[in-house]
């Protein structure tokens, strides 16, 4: 049963979207780590926020894209394009947080 279900497609998309899931996490956590070490340091741990997050949009772009593949009605067009517009637009907020925090010297 497991060699059947390793092949299967759908389950790949949802191990994608989770690994994105986890960068995001874990660069929160990072994140926090460097607040409680050094309180002062907000834009460091802004940094690694953002740098985490245009990492895993990455992935979760990437399952985006696996699950859609196949478009067969206008709906799904139009959640497709939905949902690639919010990732583009929130992939340039975040590039623009991270070139304004790479700016400051830690």
């Amino acid at each position: 049963m497991f060699e059947n279900d390793i092949f299967h497609f759908a389950a790949w998309i949802m191990v994608i979207e989770l690994i994105g899931t986890c960068v995001i996490v874990g660069h929160v956590f990072w994140a926090l780590r460097s607040l409680l070490r050094d309180p002062q340091n907000l834009k460091h741990a802004q940094f690694i926020v953002a740098d985490g997050a245009l990492l895993g949009l990455s992935f979760k772009l990437a399952g985006t894209l696996l699950k859609t593949i196949e478009l067969h009605t206008w709906k799904q067009i139009l959640i497709f394009s939905t949902i690639l517009l919010l990732r583009t637009l929130l992939k340039r907020v975040f590039s623009w947080g991270k070139k304004r925090f790479e700016d400051v010297k830690y």
